[in-house]
């Protein structure tokens, strides 16, 4: 059996029991560690951590592992119980579906195990979750690839009244261009997008397109660590929230659509007033 558990989004405490079953009678443990990433890193302290609670040695699979190995981890699951851990829910990211279809095509069984994911903790600010459009991903600028195809998706989310999610980009032991062309993988360091990076991006887009999608005077929510101990959530305009620190990753922006009056008042406890922040770390609904 090929177990699939989601983490959750905080730290290792987050797993559900179901989950923390199922990694303890595998004979291999894997986490994934490149779509996500829990409070206190994939470090080797982090792993122990892991691997203190779950009674089991974890291997770290990054990308690499994940797509070009993965027959070796299907292969292994034939013969054997393995478990893959993805941080926040298993269906979060589409390399694990394609996990899912891989193993059911030579015949693995598989079981998902499902936790929460940013796609539905956002719903913390207020903002009522059946009233979201298509989700977005931002990527990273460079000098020469300046991408804008979640333009007309934020267009037309915000045509139909509705929020949109934008994930911001992660970059992790990803190979230097240099190195590719040497045809020996050196990576770049770490790289995680902020609020304040994804929100420069989309204004650069919008000056570029010119379609008024949306506005430095646009409402938008930043998320950062959504599900940790220390998540932070700050309401403002998208010139508003360039202007804070949200801290370490991971963060998320919401751009916001038409707005019910329970939406708006829940949206004001997280609402810069007057240049200071009301922050609610901890909401009970």
């Amino acid at each position: 059996m090929l177990y699939i558990v989601g983490l959750g989004l905080g730290d290792e405490k987050d797993i559900t029991l179901r989950g923390l079953e199922a990694v303890k009678k595998c004979g291999k443990v894997y986490i994934e560690a490149y779509t996500s990433l829990l409070s206190f890193g994939l470090s080797s302290d982090g792993l122990s951590t892991l691997e203190k609670l779950y009674g089991k040695s974890i291997t770290l699979a990054d990308r690499e592992m994940v797509e070009e190995k993965a027959d070796e981890i299907l292969s292994e699951a034939r013969g054997s119980d393995v478990a893959f851990l993805v941080v926040g829910d298993p269906f979060g990211a589409t390399t694990h579906t394609d996990l899912v279809v891989r193993a059911k095509k030579i015949g693995v069984n598989v079981k998902v195990i499902h936790n929460a994911s940013v796609m539905n903790a956002v719903g913390v600010c207020g903002l009522q979750l059946y009233r979201y459009g298509e989700t977005v991903s931002l990527p990273f600028f460079t000098e020469t690839w300046r991408p804008d195809s979640f333009y007309e998706k934020i267009q037309r989310n915000r045509g139909l009244g509705l929020h949109t999610l934008c994930l911001l980009d992660i970059r992790v032991k990803e190979p230097t261009l240099e190195s590719l062309c040497r045809g020996r993988k050196q990576y770049e360091p770490p790289k995680y997008m902020t609020i304040n990076t994804a929100i420069e991006q989309l204004l650069e887009v919008e000056q570029m397109r010119g379609e008024s999608a949306y506005s430095e005077c646009t409402q938008c929510v930043g998320f950062a660590r959504v599900g940790s101990e220390d998540q932070m959530i700050v309401a403002g305009t998208m010139r508003q929230l360039q202007t804070i620190n949200f801290g370490t990753p991971l963060h998320c922006l919401v751009i916001v659509g038409q707005t019910h009056p329970v939406e708006e008042e829940m949206l004001e406890f997280y609402k810069l007033k007057g240049g200071s922040m009301q922050q609610i770390e901890n909401v009970t609904v």
